[in-house]
Formats: C-alpha cells, structure tokens, sequence
C-alpha cells in the first residue's frame, strides 16, 4: 500500500469528520477541492542535512559519496548524502506526495521532471555566516540563489514563464542551516570568537539569515520551511571536543543553540510582517531531538552518545571512509550516523514529527 494512498484516506476521513462538526482545515479543503492543485514541489536550501549530493561536484573535503556512506540506501550507493540512507528532504518530498527523493540541482543527470517537481540547492559544509563555507569548503547560501536563479531560468525555457511563475511561488520551500556556524564556525574553529561573544554571534547569524529569506521571497518564494538547530553540543563530535572525559553534552554549545533558536523564532515573526503574502513557518526540533538523545530506547535505539562509523566520537565527512575497521553493522538501533548526522532511521521520526505538528503548514 503506497504512503500516498493511505495519506489521502486519513485527509478524506479527516475532512468529513471536520465537515459533520461544522468546521473546516484550510490545508485539506485545499487537497479536495476540485481545480485547486497540490504542492508541485519541493525546494530546498541549506547544509549537509539537505545534501543529497551537491558537493559531489565540485572539489572539497566535505564529501560523503563513497561507503560506508549510503550502506543502508537502494543499492547501498553512497550518493553524497550524509548519512547511511535517506534525509529528511527526501522524506519530506515523499510525504508531499511528489517524488520518493529530492535530487541534488548540481546532478548531471538531472532530468526535466525533476526540475518540474524540485531540487536541493543545499551543501555540506554551508551556514548563513559567509565564513562558514569558506571553511569547509561548501555552497554559500548566497550562491545557493545564485543557482536558484539558473533553476528558474530552466524552467522557464521548459514550461514558459506563466507556469514557472506558478511552480515557484506556490513550492514548498525546506531551509536547514545554522549548526555549522555555531558548532564548527564558533565552538570547534573558534574563527568569530574574538569579535563576538555568543549573544552578538547569534544576532550577526540572525542578520544574514534574514537577508537570505528577503533575497528568496523576492525572488518568489511564499511557503518557508525553517528549521532551527537542534542541541549541538550533544553532537557525537561536540560531546568528544567539549564535554570533557565523560563526554557529556556540550551546555556552553546547547545554551548558544537554544539563544540562537530563540532568537532567530522571534525574527521570523517580525520578518513575516515586512515581506508580502510570506508564509514563513518556524521548525522547532530542538527538544524533540534532545528527547531522543536523553531517551533513546523509547524510541528504539540503544546508542546516541557516537556515531555509527568508526569509534563514532569525531568521525564524519572524509574520516568516515572504507578504510574505518569499525562501523555498526545494525544502523537501527543508534541515533547518529557519524559524529555530526543522524541515522536514516532517526531522520524518519524527525520527517514524522515534522509532518505531524506542521502538518497545515506543509500540506
């Protein structure tokens, strides 16, 4: 039984349950009225969480398409996502109803449907401050619009400008970055510590995430996705680097995430009242994620303080690689992949989560 077939029979028993009470929900009134079309896609900016293999093409360290990345994905192929399996866009655009997975726009083989049905621009190794991917070497979300911009030229020689004009202001758009920045930008390189402290960090952060929301909506984006960060310092690596020989969660790094998420919530709201007809919707993972950090077996695991790959306290990216003698052969039953990306299996629950408590948002 496909995900979409049992999804539209919830929506249908939803909406005569509702209609029987006198009430109505926007998100499924607009899936059943006749004329009125779905989602025609998803796009999706950011950092490694998103990459589904943007940073295949171009040269950087920040890289994930060899094994053990991908050991759980069709075909066991190590497609540049970082992670054993699938990540949340491609359970996100599944969940939509579009397409099983969300291709990387930098993909040479990228076909005319995909284009139609939507692409992450999003790279390992970005983040809203522009040092970030200086860094590690990956896509500034300043470039990402860049190609952005290409990705509506091509659809527009495709399918003219009216239907363009229709596909992107009525897409989903996905936005994950921010991590990078505190956790490797701030606490691990320690690159901005001398010019600000954590409060000044977090609102230069803030500034420049705004500016990429203005910069998108201009260029006709309406339905945001936004994602805060989760508890950084409870990262496999952070745990290794700062949380000292019993390797606790990081507080100085989590108190900084949760200022970050406050913060940057509270701007949304604001920045919501100066661009016309935005729909700019806040994703608070922060204590969902810590819950199944703190709690794992309620969740079916049995391991979330390391990674999957390796020892699991600093393996990610180009240290997670065949040559590893150790990587966990149940993938299932740990929360992290490596020492900064979650399983497949944990990246599921948080889609989940997403689609349950965001539901009128991204439906």
């Amino acid at each position: 039984m496909s995900p979409n077939f049992i999804f539209y029979t919830i929506l249908l028993h939803t909406l005569i349950d509702h209609t029987a009470a006198g009430a109505t929900l926007k998100s499924e009134k607009s899936a059943t009225t006749p004329g009125v079309r779905p989602t025609p896609a998803l796009i999706a900016f950011g950092d490694s969480i998103l990459d589904p293999g943007n940073n295949n093409h171009f040269k950087t360290v920040t890289k994930a398409n060899f094994p053990p990345y991908g050991k759980d994905f069709e075909g066991g192929v190590a497609t540049g996502r970082f992670s054993n399996g699938k990540i949340p866009s491609d359970f996100l655009v599944q969940a939509l109803g579009i397409k099983p997975l969300l291709p990387a726009f930098l993909d040479p083989f990228l076909r005319r449907k995909d284009l139609l049905t939507g692409v992450s621009f999003a790279s390992g190794g970005s983040g809203y401050d522009p040092l970030t991917p200086t860094i590690e070497v990956g896509i500034s979300v300043s470039k990402q619009l860049i190609f952005f911009k290409e990705f509506i030229q091509k659809l527009k020689e495709q399918v003219g400008t009216s239907e363009t004009d229709y596909i992107i202001r009525n897409s989903q758009y996905l936005i994950v970055a921010g991590s990078n920045d505190i956790a490797i930008t701030y606490f691990t390189y320690r690159a901005r510590e001398r010019r600000f402290d954590v409060p000044s960090y977090v609102n230069f952060l803030i500034d420049h995430a705004s500016n990429f929301f203005s910069e998108l909506h201009a260029l006709g984006a309406r339905r945001m996705l936004i994602a805060g960060v989760p508890p950084l310092g409870c990262l496999p690596a952070i745990r290794t680097l700062k949380g000292g020989k019993a390797r606790d969660c990081a507080e100085k790094v989590n108190e900084a995430s949760q200022l970050y998420n406050s913060k940057f919530k509270a701007n949304l709201v604001s920045l919501k009242t100066k661009l016309p007809q935005a729909n700019m919707t806040y994703i608070d993972l922060y204590d969902f994620i810590l819950d199944i950090i703190q709690h794992p077996e309620q969740y079916g695991f049995k391991v979330s303080d390391r990674g999957c790959c390796g020892a699991g306290g600093l393996e990610a990216g180009v240290f997670c690689n065949p040559l590893i003698p150790v990587t966990c052969r149940n993938t299932s039953t740990s929360v992290f992949w490596d020492a900064y990306h979650l399983t497949e299996r944990t990246y599921k629950i948080v889609s989940d989560y997403i689609t349950s408590t965001y539901r009128d948002n991204l439906f």
